[in-house]
């Protein structure tokens, strides 16, 4: 019940903005089926889980503060944001807002990977981004050598754009002939 509540509070938190929220939805439900399907713990899982709903919340105050959002202006306002927002979720230890905060504050990071949940947002945030960015077929392959890691990150990955061995989009090789 408290993924659901998250996900109905950052709705009011980005009302009036239905790709935003369209978009928390999606990345959830990507890293809750990754981090399932990879065996995550419970706690890294539930981790994991509140990170995706949250990890984009500092969007809309970097919009208000600076006119842009770039990741890493995403990175320096979400993580207060996420906090206080968590204050109000007694299911949600201490530890487990330093974690998510700290997630939040790496999401455009891709170095330094320092856990299953962060590599497993990464991956989910990207599936959905390659989406509705309309990324090309050599920008997904080079993220996926560059980051993906998991084994259904991959596998949702090569499905989702026809990647065939060897990374080719089978995409293109089928509108080339």
């Amino acid at each position: 019940m408290l993924n659901e509540k998250l996900i109905m509070r950052m709705c009011a938190f980005n009302k009036g903005d239905p790709k935003r929220i369209q978009h928390l939805t999606k990345v959830y439900e990507y890293a809750h089926t990754i981090g399932r399907l990879e065996g995550l713990d419970d706690e890294t899982q539930k981790i994991l889980d509140i990170a995706a709903i949250l990890h984009d919340i500092g969007i809309r105050p970097s919009e208000e503060k600076y006119g842009r959002c770039d990741g890493a202006l995403q990175q320096q306002e979400g993580p207060a944001y996420a906090r206080e927002m968590l204050q109000e979720f007694s299911e949600v230890t201490e530890a487990e807002t330093d974690r998510i905060c700290y997630l939040i504050g790496h999401h455009h990071t891709y170095t330094g990977v320092d856990g299953d949940d962060w590599r497993i947002l990464l991956e989910a945030d990207f599936l959905v981004n390659a989406y509705e960015d309309d990324l090309d077929t050599d920008s997904i392959k080079t993220f996926r050598e560059r980051v993906f890691r998991t084994e259904t990150g991959m596998k949702l990955l090569a499905m989702m754009y026809g990647l065939g061995p060897g990374g080719r989009s089978q995409r293109s090789k089928n509108q080339a002939t």
